[in-house]
């Protein structure tokens, strides 16, 4: 029993790891590319919160 864990074990760590390099090829690939610049500009396309002009 104690065999068949480590390899459960072993396989389980694999597989997350390949998981995680899918999601980062995924998140940098060259189609994501127009998405993560629109995000990218969400912060400074927020209207300021207050201004100096108002009392």
């Amino acid at each position: 029993m104690n065999n068949i864990n480590s390899y459960l074990s072993a396989i389980s760590t694999v597989l997350g790891l390949v998981f995680f390099l899918g999601i980062v090829w995924w998140a940098w690939s060259a189609k994501r590319k127009p998405a993560n610049q629109e995000s990218a500009e969400l912060p400074f396309d927020l209207p300021d919160e207050f201004s100096k002009d108002e009392s």
